[in-house]
């Protein structure tokens, strides 16, 4: 049995922001059959204490930056989750990053240098807890772990990285430093320093082990300045240590036939549970049923990355198409107030729901026809997967992981019948408006229509294979 302490800032169903969670909540599970016993680290905010009421507690610590704490162990669901309890850094109201205003912790560099220093204590071995084989990091905020592990002494286990975005790199100003327990020689090229500062991502993907993201084509795309985002020497010098595993999502949560959140449930032999979750979307978003418009759909974070302001361009496209738009999410100001407006200007056909509703989010998926995802980059995505199994068709920008998981309806795709959806290039409203005329145009055709729902919904976006390659890179890990 290969151990693993898998290490984030978040993990469904106790916390989440975005498919981090997801998938940091999934994996323990997922490779249980593969001989690997996985426990998750957590930043003990509120709600992760509230969710372990029996622990028991396998650590302490007099002083972690600037209180006393302790490593708290329990079950949920069968999985073991270890928590760090201190109340001085994480009991408290807002978000994990951010507080109730929206602005970041003034603290954050203490916060997550404290989990990374709680994932370095238990790697090597000095808690009652046993020295796991490996510890896999997941993005930026455990990233000091390996440092504090090559700068302590003791025993070291095997680092693995998972970069999920790059564009999230916890830079921190070097006069923090000190105050991290880093000794000076950390701050060198050959250590943490990042642009004249203290890099969390940085220090994971220095010292790992081994590198992964979370699909093959953004591995590649990571290497190049542009996806990169300043990393990317580092990762070509050690590009032999980088992969890309891809993401999968929980299919019992993921179950249309089981869904309890849908309006009603279907399969893939029987589609007419997603005429019924339409009219129940309809309802949600204050769109108007008359004569059965295309409607697309969108989950997701409001931000330029995600490719929105692109949406919102070719939103008279969408219009003239005669379809409608269902909007669900959350995140940078201007553009929620530009979807706003344009719901406000077409009542009745652009509907939106600004933050995060679970449940909503499932109804997306089983109501809509097609799933919008115009991401400017995207280092894997959930959603396209979700949508695939959903019979949801997706419409993705050719980047990342959506290239990576839709086969695009093109003329040899759709006589070989593997196609899945439609893809498009990237960072261009021309692109964009020529894949919502040509989902239309596939929409029209209902019997090719249901061929490409049947051929999404058989698609194997399960946890299956992407486990089996993790198990398989732990043990090449350990020889």
């Amino acid at each position: 049995m290969i151990n693993v302490l898998s290490v984030a800032s978040e993990a469904y169903p106790l916390v989440k922001t975005g498919g981090l969670a997801d998938v940091v909540g999934a994996l323990p599970r997922a490779l249980a059959p593969h001989g690997v016993a996985m426990a998750t680290l957590l930043p003990g905010y509120p709600a992760v204490m509230t969710a372990i009421p029996d622990r028991e507690t396998v650590a302490s610590f007099d002083d972690l930056f600037g209180g006393r704490a302790s490593v708290v162990r329990g079950r949920i669901d069968g999985r073991d989750l270890l928590a760090v309890d201190a109340p001085h850094l994480y009991a408290r109201d807002g978000g994990p990053y951010v507080d109730a205003s929206g602005a970041d912790w003034p603290d954050n560099a203490q916060r997550f240098a404290a989990l990374g220093k709680v994932a370095a204590e238990i790697g090597r071995g000095a808690t009652a807890l046993p020295a796991p084989h490996i510890v896999h990091l997941h993005d930026w905020q455990p990233g000091l772990a390996p440092a504090y592990l090559a700068y302590g002494g003791g025993e070291r286990p095997r680092i693995v990285a998972t970069i999920h975005n790059i564009a999230f790199q916890g830079w921190f100003p070097a006069s923090l430093a000190p105050a991290l327990g880093l000794p000076p020689e950390a701050m060198g090229v050959e250590g943490v320093e990042y642009y004249g500062g203290v890099g969390f991502l940085k220090s994971a993907l220095y010292f790992a082990d081994r590198i992964t993201t979370v699909s093959p084509t953004y591995a590649s795309e990571i290497l190049e300045p542009d996806g990169g985002l300043g990393l990317e020497g580092l990762l070509r010098a050690r590009a032999d240590v980088v992969s890309g595993v891809l993401n999968g999502v929980d299919v019992d949560v993921w179950d249309p036939q089981t869904d309890p959140r849908l309006a009603a449930r279907f399969s893939a032999q029987d589609l007419s549970g997603r005429r019924v979750n339409k009219q129940a979307l309809f309802a949600r978003f204050g769109l108007d049923p008359a004569g059965d418009p295309l409607t697309f759909g969108v989950v997701s974070r409001l931000s330029s990355q995600k490719g929105l302001d692109l949406l919102a361009d070719a939103v008279p496209v969408l219009i003239g198409l005669g379809a409608s738009l269902a909007l669900l999410g959350a995140g940078e100001a201007w553009l929620e107030e530009r979807f706003r407006a344009l719901a406000a200007a077409h009542p009745g056909r652009i509907g939106c729901v600004f933050g995060y509703d679970e449940e909503l989010a499932h109804l997306v998926q089983g109501g809509c026809d097609a799933l919008i995802v115009p991401s400017r980059f995207e280092p894997c995505g959930l959603t396209q997967l979700c949508a695939l199994r959903y019979g949801a068709t997706p419409v993705v920008a050719r980047v990342g992981g959506l290239a990576d998981t839709v086969i695009d309806a093109n003329p040899m795709a759709l006589a070989a019948g593997v196609a899945t959806g439609v893809q498009f290039s990237p960072a261009g409203q021309a692109p964009l408006e020529s894949a919502l005329r040509r989902t239309a145009a596939l929409h029209a055709d209902r019997d090719g229509w249901r061929r490409l729902q049947a051929n999404g919904m058989a698609t194997d976006v399960s946890w299956s294979a992407s486990a089996k390659a993790y198990a398989g890179l732990y043990r090449d890990l350990l020889g």
